[in-house]
């Protein structure tokens, strides 16, 4: 039966308008783009302080083919954020590196290649999420921290609610939204404070870091590199798509929201903040969250963005035969052809 009452059709209404700064070939692009990082940032919430990030080591551990660090830092006063770094033997050095970015799930052990369950199993041998493994294999170092929320970070409160939830996002997210803030905000703000801390490792070339994530881990990779000019490669999966049909055309985790972003922009827009610098955008052809027709109709404008900056070769869409998971064997040869590492 029909809800004659539902809202359902008042927004899907609203999310037909065109946004007010959506990308317009015949507009002045710089200034269009500067529109766009403006509002985005305000957008995003109050900025987090910088911090003393009392960086520390906890230990080290020499495997077969790599060395790794496992390090606490601050990103904020009241926030620590744990990771590990894992530095290929060898390649030359200092080498290349990559930010991984697990999408909502256990935690980031699963981008380690660790499973503390069946769900943690179906990620990684099914869905291609051990993507420090991965990076690792590709000559370059990875370097793995915990999202907020997930994890090794996840929310006491909500916990204590629901006590056998995978995630804890909801709680943290809406507390967010009420201080000021976005969990993305947030969550983008301690991946630049991270690539801060490789500055502690001579191994590492800053001039040459990427960034690789799927799901909620592809949209704070996609974000980032919104933010962090430092980001060189950008390969963000399963999240690129229009808002109208992914995030408001289904139930989401709130993590992926941000307040009055669709008044303004879609995703393909935000390619304005990336662009001439490389970008990988994955996807699945039969992606039921973040369909593959959303995802075209986002990379159409993502195309025509690159073009208008003379950047047309460093874009791309790379699309696997199945659902929402990432897919190493197409999308690493795209990174590695962009990159040129």
């Amino acid at each position: 039966m029909t809800n004659n009452y539902s809202i359902d059709q008042c927004h899907s209404t609203l999310m037909a308008r065109k946004p007010l700064l959506s990308f317009d070939e015949n507009s002045e692009f710089f200034s269009w783009r500067e529109a766009i990082a403006e509002k985005l940032k305000a957008l995003l919430g109050d900025t987090p302080e910088y911090t003393d990030p009392k960086f520390c080591v906890e230990w080290e551990k020499e495997h077969d083919c790599f060395k790794e660090y496992r390090f606490v830092f601050s990103s904020e006063e009241y926030v620590q954020v744990p990771g590990h770094l894992w530095i290929p033997k060898n390649v030359p050095k200092p080498c290349p590196v990559v930010v991984c970015m697990q999408g909502h799930s256990t935690g980031m052990h699963i981008s380690m290649g660790k499973a503390y369950c069946e769900w943690d199993e179906q990620l990684i041998n099914n869905g291609d999420e051990d993507f420090a493994r991965q990076t690792v294999a590709q000559g370059f170092a990875a370097l793995v921290i915990e999202q907020r929320a997930f994890g090794e970070r996840k929310s006491e409160i909500q916990m204590k609610e629901t006590p056998n939830a995978v995630t804890s996002c909801l709680h943290p997210t809406l507390t967010a939204f009420l201080l000021g803030r976005t969990m993305i905000g947030e969550r983008v703000w301690d991946i630049s404070r991270a690539v801060d801390i490789l500055e502690n490792f001579p191994e590492i070339d800053m001039e040459r870091i990427g960034i690789v994530g799927q799901s909620g881990g592809g949209t704070a990779t996609y974000y980032a590199a919104c933010l962090d000019p430092r980001f060189k490669v950008i390969m963000p999966s399963g999240c690129v798509c229009t808002f109208r049909d992914s995030i408001t055309a289904m139930a989401h985790c709130a993590c992926n929201y941000i307040p009055g972003i669709a008044k303004y922009m879609d995703m393909g827009d935000l390619a304005a903040l990336i662009a001439p610098r490389k970008l990988i955008v994955v996807a699945g052809n039969d992606d039921p969250i973040f369909p593959i027709s959303g995802v075209k109709e986002a990379y159409s404008t993502i195309e025509k963005i690159y073009a208008k900056v003379g950047a047309e070769e460093n874009c791309r869409l790379v699309v696997g035969e199945g659902a929402h998971r990432f897919y190493a064997d197409i999308s690493w040869p795209a990174f590695r052809e962009l990159a040129d590492w």
